[in-house]
């Protein structure tokens, strides 16, 4: 719970949306519907029948026609006048985002930040009795070209023909777009001249709808002699005692003296409390709590999340003024940086990061609720993740991303909200950036679980890499954003929170800035991989060896249900406008072809292709995961490009836009396990060579030592043994060992119909643990189509599939969501030997045929893939 005023009166019903002004249909130009607050436009027209669904076929450019519309929010209240030395405000958690706010005709103030919120004194503009609110939103669009004229147009991301040509259907720019594109004009849409969220002008994953709305509470605040201003707790541990020290700063409407009382309760209930008082000319203030033998704050595989109750309190004399409630937790946290490391340490214990980059979970914000929230944090825990890397294109998320998040032992990485492109650095720029960190550092500091603050996305290489400075230069223009990232941000963090550490950018080698030093420079800091995906193909993941890489990706479409429920039948064609429409990717589907061609068969049959892709994607970020685990602790952390999407589309993300797990979810949650095994090639002296000899890593990611008998077996396709061999495994703690595999085992008669496994302890067994290797790539396997037995049957709660394998299957899944759209099934991607058994749990509400959970075209594999070829 956030600071809470004694006399409170939120504003959530009655509220109406008026179209003011821009072209739109005639059912809604000048009408006035009802609204919801919190709310936006596309919301409440959808609710009222005036749009069709933003997401469904090519409906997200048909409304096009909102991105210059002026919209109002009304609503009539009724109040009592002021008190004598009572404050009465008028409050906005959030504003999306170019406004003019009246009550009863006075004008209080303007807006033009999305990621702030704006506190007004009404009593002058307040009626006792019938009140009018109204707030006027502007064209986002409209103001950021108003903007860019004003401080000039700066680099944004370089699109492709087919989005410059789209841009010119739009109007958003005049002349032939291959004509612009070869002269390096940058897209269009100037989201770096706003304070919005970036992606509300569209990305590669996302719709280009912009947004407008009040999209956070609003409320009217009634106080009297003082308030608490904003309550800032940084929690720390000194030895064995939690601390924390809490700054206040109070809004004063009289000189009383004060006192500030902070209290924590313990998990066990016991409460520790201290008191500070603070003087009449005063408007800050801190006080300290001491927690003795503080159960410590733990991130995910490390021990527990322990949360501690936070109170602080504000009083004049006897009278109770103010409350703020928190939960906190004591934990440190910091970088080793040495000798170019990239490495988090928790509470003292070197971490390896497990992690996936976060995206806004719904391109319309206000349906995001809290339990949707934890289903997808849930989701990334159930993949043994441990960070959440919160992207600069997004927002700040709400407070219950992050509770969700201290709960559950996540880490959050923090950007802040600069993302792939300059910034204007004029005073109008730096203000609106100063009160938004301020006030999000602030409200963040609580929070157990943001154990970094991130200047920026990919803004200091693209300065380095992207030709910037040459574009600017031809402009004529000054500032880029290194005043954010080098001064401004690092300066209110030295005052506000000094407890986490701070990083210019994603990626970044040094800080200060060195400008002879290469900011993606990958034996220095944090990377980002993407000429895999663009350009190259997944086994050059394995070319180096990062210290850290915080950004890396691969696509696949979403699930099928998800498709079905949101193309109309022509969108089943990846040639089709339809299909193109919910593939944002600069050359998307060629990259896809490229990407698994060299692996697996190609099919000309779409709903092959959909399987294929999909697999394919989770392949590429396996071997990614698998080879920068297997360096460890030379390379610290890798974060996946992404765990969620905002919508329905073909993109990089594990979870689709309806929330269902992609086959790619699966993988991470293998190659995340504590204790992975792993063939990877090293030479002779162990080190990093990609034509060196094949051996076995074993990564242990838990506090306990590894120590089991290790088993290789070459073996024919059919389960005959060819050769074996055993080894001893013995990992400590938190440790990676490379393994010799005996040249016996490791040399192929025939590399088409063997494959080598390694099996660290019993199939069967809860601490198994396997490693597969085949001689040939997928495709030219001499696989059988259907080398298992399976049958269904209906269970309490859905559907129990059967396995058993008669020969070697790879990645064998059920596809559930193609017979029942609601059904998730609890495993996928299951590799088995001749004699191996296996279980897929379903869950289910419907009531269908279980047969069709075996069918062909729903249970699946790279065995039938190559067997129909």
């Amino acid at each position: 719970m956030s600071a809470v005023t004694l006399l409170a009166n939120p504003l959530r019903e009655g509220w109406t949306l008026t179209h003011l002004s821009g072209t739109a249909p005639a059912s809604i130009a000048g009408a006035t519907i009802e609204a919801e607050v919190p709310g936006s436009t596309h919301v409440d027209l959808l609710r009222a029948g005036l749009i069709p669904d933003p997401f469904y076929g090519t409906n997200e450019r048909d409304l096009q026609w909102m991105w210059r519309c002026g919209w109002r929010y009304a609503t009539d209240f009724a109040a009592t006048e002021p008190t004598e030395g009572e404050r009465v405000d008028l409050v906005f958690d959030g504003l999306d985002t170019v406004t003019t706010v009246r009550l009863n005709g006075h004008e209080l103030g303007s807006t033009a930040n999305m990621h702030r919120s704006y506190r007004f004194d009404v009593r002058e503009a307040l009626n006792a009795g019938d009140n009018r609110l109204e707030v006027d939103f502007a064209s986002a669009l409209e103001y950021a070209l108003a903007r860019e004229d004003e401080v000039g147009d700066r680099p944004r991301p370089q699109p492709s023909e087919k989005l410059m040509a789209q841009a010119a259907r739009d109007g958003l720019i005049e002349g032939d777009p291959a004509e612009i594109l070869a002269k390096g004009r940058v897209y269009p849409q100037p989201f770096n001249a706003v304070r919005k969220m970036a992606c509300s002008f569209g990305w590669d994953w996302g719709p280009d709808l912009q947004t407008a709305g009040i999209w956070k509470p609003v409320r009217i605040e009634r106080w009297r002699i003082a308030r608490l201003a904003s309550v800032r707790p940084l929690a720390t541990v000194e030895g064995t005692t939690g601390v924390v020290t809490v700054h206040v700063d109070i809004e004063r409407a009289s000189d009383a003296p004060l006192t500030v009382v902070a209290s924590v309760t313990t998990p066990a209930g016991a409460t520790v409390e201290a008191t500070a008082a603070i003087d009449p000319a005063a408007a800050s203030g801190s006080v300290r709590v001491e927690v003795p033998d503080a159960a410590l704050w733990w991130p995910a595989g490390y021990g527990e999340p322990t949360l501690h109750g936070l109170t602080v309190e504000l009083h004049s004399a006897d009278e109770h003024l103010d409350n703020y409630e928190r939960r906190i937790g004591f934990r440190t946290v910091e970088i080793d940086r040495e000798g170019g490391a990239f490495t988090f340490v928790v509470n003292g214990v070197r971490v390896f990061v497990k992690g996936a980059n976060w995206i806004p979970d719904d391109h319309l914000l206000t349906r995001i609720t809290r339990e949707r929230l934890a289903r997808r944090v849930d989701q990334a825990t159930a993949a043994n993740m441990n960070l959440l890397r919160i992207w600069g294109g997004g927002i700040y998320e709400t407070d219950d991303f992050y509770d969700v998040c201290d709960e559950r032992g996540v880490m959050v990485w923090q950007d802040f909200l600069f993302a792939c492109a300059a910034y204007a650095e004029d005073p109008v720029t730096v203000a609106e950036v100063e009160a938004e960190v301020r006030e999000n550092v602030t409200r963040l500091a609580p929070h157990a679980s943001l154990v970094i603050y991130n200047g920026s996305n990919e803004n200091v290489w693209g300065w380095w890499d992207w030709g910037w400075q040459e574009a600017m230069a031809a402009a004529g223009l000054e500032g880029w954003g290194q005043k954010y990232y080098e001064e401004v941000l690092p300066a209110i963090l030295g005052e506000l929170d000094p407890t986490r550490p701070y990083t210019p950018s994603s990626p970044f080698s040094t800080h200060p800035y060195d400008e002879t030093v290469y900011p993606n420079d990958p034996t220095v800091g944090t990377v980002h991989e993407w000429k895999v995906w663009n350009q190259i193909d997944y086994t050059h993941y394995a070319d180096y060896a990062p210290r850290f890489c915080s950004e890396f990706g691969f696509q696949g479409p979403a699930t099928w249900a998800t498709m079905l429920a949101n193309l109309p039948a022509e969108g089943f064609d990846k040639t089709s406008e339809v299909w193109l429409a919910h593939q944002k990717a600069d050359q998307g589907n060629d990259k896809l072809l490229r990407g698994y061609v060299p692996h697996l068969p190609d099919s000309d049959d779409f709903e092959t292709w959909h399987w294929i892709t999909s697999l394919n994607q989770a392949r590429a970020i396996e071997f990614g995961i698998a080879h920068y685990r297997s360096w460890w602790p030379h390379t610290a952390g890798a974060i996946v490009w992404q765990l969620n999407d905002c919508w329905p589309v073909t993109s990089w993300a594990a979870v689709d836009g309806e929330e269902r797990p992609k086959p790619l979810y699966f993988a991470l949650r293998k190659v995340f396990a504590p204790r992975l095994l792993t063939f990877q090639p090293r030479g002779a002296d162990g080190a990093l060579d990609v034509a060196g000899t094949t051996h076995l890593v074993a990564v242990n990611d838990t506090d306990e030592r590894w120590s089991e008998t290790l088993t290789f077996t070459r073996m024919a396709l059919d389960g005959t043994e060819l050769a074996v061999a055993t080894a001893h495994l013995s990992a400590g703690a938190r440790e990676t060992v490379t393994i010799s595999v005996p040249s016996h085992v490791l040399e192929a008669a025939d590399a088409a119909a063997e494959v080598l496994v390694a099996d660290a302890g019993y199939p069967g067994d809860a601490e198994h643990v396997r490693a597969v290797w085949t001689f040939a790539e997928d495709k030219d396997m001499a696989y059988e189509a259907a080398p298992f037995t399976a049958t269904a049957t209906r269970v309490e709660g859905g559907y129990r599939v059967d396995i058993t394998a008669t020969g070697f299957v790879r990645d064998l899944t059920v596809l559930a969501d193609k017979v029942d759209p609601g059904a998730v099934a609890d495993a996928s991607l299951l590799t088995l030997v001749a004699g191996d058994s296996a279980v897929v749990t379903i869950a289910s509400d419907s009531e269908v045929d279980p047969q069709r959970f075996v069918a062909q075209g729903v249970l699946v594999s790279v065995n039938s893939l190559v067997a129909s070829a």
